[in-house]
């Protein structure tokens, strides 16, 4: 069985944070927490193993609640360029702080899909520039740049109660451009925006399985399998009667 943090090792973690400040003691100590284990079942799932250590989100999340924001000491855990540091700088980082030339600079360090997510998810989408920023990265070329756009997308979709159908329509030519993105990381994202904007109100599911429907008939296996699995999802019993509710 693998090694587990302590609960000694994540009070003293914590204390460290909230008494210290110092990037510098939180990265020694999250190395003392390394667990290889953790580092192979994580390349597993395709997550980059180069400057990981192996400790569990929830671990980090649990030390972010008791922290709290601080976003001098988050851009010093970023810049470590470890794994776990940079999502534990996405928790605790300030969003009125987090300005769009920061989120330019570190969605530009993204190297593996979790840090990309966690990122876009912990604080990009609760930001005022992150729609634009949505549809920005969405057009980029670098792999995990674009799925951060869409991976933003699909945050907003969840998140934002109360924006309009027009602010995620927008998306759909992008969707359907970049259906044809053979790259992993990429499809999964374009599947992902594309399904939870389709789970908004009925509305948005009849349209965005319209979309689907007309990336099915792109001569792309990328874009067949987006099509096909959002449309599974999007036209079963279960989404269709919560929505009608």
């Amino acid at each position: 069985m693998s090694p587990q943090v302590g609960e000694a090792d994540a009070i003293s973690l914590m204390r460290i944070m909230a008494d210290k400040k110092d990037a510098g003691r939180i990265i020694k100590k999250l190395k003392s927490m390394r667990n290889p284990a953790n580092i192979a079942g994580m390349a597993r799932f395709g997550i980059n193993p180069q400057k990981t250590l192996g400790v569990p989100v929830p671990e980090l999340r649990s030390i972010a609640r008791q922290s709290g924001h601080n976003q001098k000491l988050a851009e010093e855990l970023w810049e470590s360029g470890i794994h776990e540091a940079r999502i534990l700088a996405s928790m605790i980082a300030e969003k009125d702080k987090t300005s769009e030339r920061l989120a330019d600079k570190w969605v530009e360090d993204f190297d593996s899909w979790d840090v990309c997510d966690q990122t876009c998810y912990n604080l990009f989408r609760y930001t005022d520039w992150a729609y634009a920023k949505a549809m920005e990265w969405c057009r980029r070329k670098e792999e995990f740049v674009r799925r951060a756009g869409f991976a933003l997308a699909a945050g907003l979709s969840v998140s934002d109660k109360k924006a309009g159908d027009e602010k995620f329509t927008v998306f759909f030519p992008l969707i359907k451009k970049h259906s044809v993105d053979e790259r992993n990381f990429v499809k999964k994202a374009v599947n992902w925006v594309l399904r939870q904007i389709g789970k908004r109100n009925l509305r948005l599911n009849m349209l965005s399985v319209k979309v689907a429907e007309e990336i099915r008939k792109i001569d792309s296996a990328s874009a067949h399998w987006i099509a096909g699995d959002a449309i599974r999802e999007l036209t079963s019993p279960e989404i269709r009667k919560r929505l009608k509710q």
